[in-house]
């Protein structure tokens, strides 16, 4: 990893009313890397996601991206900054089009270059075909390419990926590791994954982080993050 980190997190608190979930998280994210935060469900990944993206704010603790404090920024000026996000269930707008979908994706990278529509279209050619065709008739692993190349045409520095494998059929999930692979190799953009499935993890990411009661409890290297029996361990315990 570069001794210059892209993302830099450090003793992060946040959560839900009288809850917190997230309990002094750190973790650091280079340029160009491609990581995974791994752990069962309920340990606060999702919340981790929420709170970096501005989502939800951060109760303490401090989220530093290319340097520059966003602990205090919102989603937009975060989105602005270089941060794309591809959440949990996609959350494409249903009754937009696949072109007005992109065109929002467009807003959060105003002033950072001229969207590359030709590139969106190479890597997920069904989006052009059916361009005129509403989201909401999408199959999931359609709505995922569109969510994807949604963050993608605001040519993002980092990409948040919040379980881009829930309800997708299993070749859909090759495409995306395959896409995002090529995508990060071509951009250098960097990715932070939270996954629960282990070809996904054990495919796309270079290290990962173990996260355990809002805490991250370990770090895997690559010959970790690629030995699958390590990450079903850490999936299940």
């Amino acid at each position: 990893m570069s001794d210059q980190a892209l993302l830099d997190v450090s003793e992060l608190t946040s959560g839900y009313g009288k809850e917190t979930v997230l309990q002094g998280v750190d973790l650091r994210i280079g340029p160009g890397e491609l990581v995974a935060v791994i752990g069962r469900n309920g340990v606060g990944k999702s919340t981790l996601m929420r709170t970096l993206t501005g989502l939800m704010k951060a109760r303490s603790g401090s989220i530093r991206l290319g340097g520059v404090d966003v602990t205090g920024s919102n989603a937009n000026d975060r989105a602005r900054a270089g941060i794309g996000y591809i959440p949990q269930g996609r959350e494409v707008f249903p009754e937009l089009t696949i072109r007005e979908n992109l065109l929002v994706g467009e807003v959060a990278g105003k002033g950072r270059g001229t969207p590359d529509y030709d590139r969106v279209y190479r890597f997920f050619p069904i989006l052009k075909e059916r361009a005129r065709q509403r989201a909401g008739t999408l199959s999931g692993g359609q709505q995922q390419q569109l969510a994807i190349a949604r963050a993608m045409i605001a040519d993002p520095r980092l990409m948040l990926l919040d379980e881009p494998s829930e309800g997708i059929q299993p070749s859909i999930i090759k495409d995306i590791a395959r896409n995002v692979r090529t995508l990060n190799a071509e951009t250098g953009v960097a990715v932070l994954l939270v996954e629960q499935n282990l070809d996904l993890i054990v495919s796309l990411a270079d290290r990962g982080y173990v996260m355990e009661k809002g805490r991250i409890t370990a770090t895997l290297g690559p010959d970790e993050i690629r030995d699958r029996d390590q990450v079903r361990r850490h999936l299940t315990i």
